[in-house]
């Protein structure tokens, strides 16, 4: 399904857009947030609280293989990605907020997605099908390198670590067309005998989310920016890193069945996020300017 060059490929450029990711920040930035985590906070209960659930209910709704189920599930352990960053600018939301969740839900991912695995992964598994933890939490550490290297770059010179900062955010978008160029021509045979309820499960995945990320917000009055902020950052996971950690962590022939889910969720999230930023906009009023953002 997925050709060696891809992988190669996509391995790449999941560690330079981790580079970038931690070009953004600084430690400073973290120390920061301590003094007011309610952003962070909320942020996280939303990505490895609400998207893991909100995955294993659809893998039973929609009665998933378990193959598809567990890769939806990853899809839902995932945390955010630099592509939410790009959506978050374009709707006017909380920039440095959206940032500093997508580095902070990185970090926790070492040990929220092995146990959400774990918890809710450990539903499909049989004799024939076990999934890999051990592999996964050694992909997630070495992927959090790139991240700390960035971080030294940041600080050695602000200049280039912003420059790499938006490169990364770039390069998220860039795979997504590469999937599109590439991965989609040459598995046409595959996409027309999957099964509908793969396609739904991919779509609704982070449409759901964003949903639940942005309710959730606004239950607790947060500002509209950050509400939108954490609305985007909740259902826009990171569709590449899920993609590379299913590669480097599954054997054949299991992983082909795996990886689909979060390749499709990466193609069909950037047409929901454009449908959303394009209203978020719109809801970005004069009046919402007065209100005091806490975050």
């Amino acid at each position: 399904m997925v050709s060696e060059l891809e992988q190669n490929l996509l391995a790449a450029m999941i560690f330079f857009i981790m580079f970038g990711m931690g070009a953004s920040l600084t430690w400073k930035d973290f120390f920061s947030a301590l003094k007011r985590p309610w952003g962070l906070i909320i942020g996280l209960i939303s990505q490895f609280g609400f998207m893991p659930l909100i995955a294993l209910g659809l893998s039973y709704l929609l009665g998933l293989h378990p193959l598809y189920a567990v890769g939806l599930i990853i899809m839902g352990s995932t945390p955010g990605g630099t592509t939410s960053n790009i959506f978050t600018y374009f709707s006017k939301g909380n920039l440095a907020l959206s940032v500093l969740m997508t580095v902070n839900s990185t970090l926790f991912a070492i040990v929220m997605m092995p146990l959400l695995l774990w918890l809710y992964g450990g539903m499909f598994v049989s004799e024939d099908f076990q999934i890999p933890l051990k592999n996964i939490t050694l992909t997630l550490a070495i992927l959090l390198v790139p991240v700390m290297l960035g971080m030294i770059v940041r600080k050695v010179n602000a200049n280039i670590g912003a420059l790499l900062e938006l490169a990364g955010g770039i390069l998220g978008i860039i795979v997504i067309i590469f999937l599109l160029v590439t991965w989609v021509p040459n598995n046409h045979h595959i996409l027309m005998t999957t099964p509908w309820q793969v396609y739904v499960a991919s779509i609704f995945l982070g449409v759901i989310g964003v949903l639940f990320g942005y309710n959730f917000a606004k239950a607790l009055k947060i500002h509209p920016r950050s509400a939108r902020t954490i609305s985007l950052e909740t259902g826009i996971q990171n569709g590449p890193l899920a993609i590379t950690i299913v590669l480097l962590s599954f054997s054949d022939p299991q992983v082909d069945g795996v990886v689909l889910i979060p390749v499709l969720y990466s193609l069909f999230i950037v047409i929901s996020a454009s449908f959303i930023t394009t209203y978020f906009r719109k809801a970005n009023t004069n009046e919402e300017q007065k209100i005091p953002d806490l975050l």
